[in-house]
């Protein structure tokens, strides 16, 4: 049996994430991970796609284009809330807006949509093969 979440819970848990991945942004990175910045960043808007699509069980173009606006302005959102962090604070809390941060973001969300077009035209095409055999096993 398969479960199914309602559209409040998987916006609420969406949400939930979204909150924990602001404050993650605003903290300051440890300086291990400091020369990797870029890296992560494409990581993390990578795995934030992935995580929506999966979470809408997302096949349609139009959802997907709004989960890659939603995600760009969500990153944007943050490099901007970076810099004026610093101004309210009057202390340096963490980072500067980068624009190249903005850049692995995109660099992050266009690779996974790469992966998510790949993944429509192969359900699309072995979908509808699976299909017509199943109807052809009348026994």
């Amino acid at each position: 049996m398969k479960y199914r979440f309602s559209n409040t819970t998987k916006i609420i848990v969406t949400i939930g994430c979204f909150v924990l991945a602001v404050i993650g942004f605003m903290v300051k990175l440890p300086a291990v991970f400091r020369h990797m910045d870029k890296e992560l960043h494409a990581l993390f808007y990578f795995l934030a796609a992935a995580f929506c699509n999966f979470l809408f069980n997302n096949k349609k173009p139009t959802i997907h284009i709004g989960i890659f606006i939603g995600l760009f302005l969500f990153g944007a959102f943050i490099e901007y809330a970076q810099a004026y962090s610093n101004k309210l604070f009057h202390t340096r809390i963490h980072g500067r807006f980068d624009p190249e941060d903005l850049w692995f973001n995109v660099k992050g969300l266009i690779a996974y949509s790469v992966l998510w077009v790949l993944y429509v035209i192969g359900a699309y095409l072995f979908g509808k093969k699976d299909a017509g055999n199943e109807k052809n096993t009348g026994t």
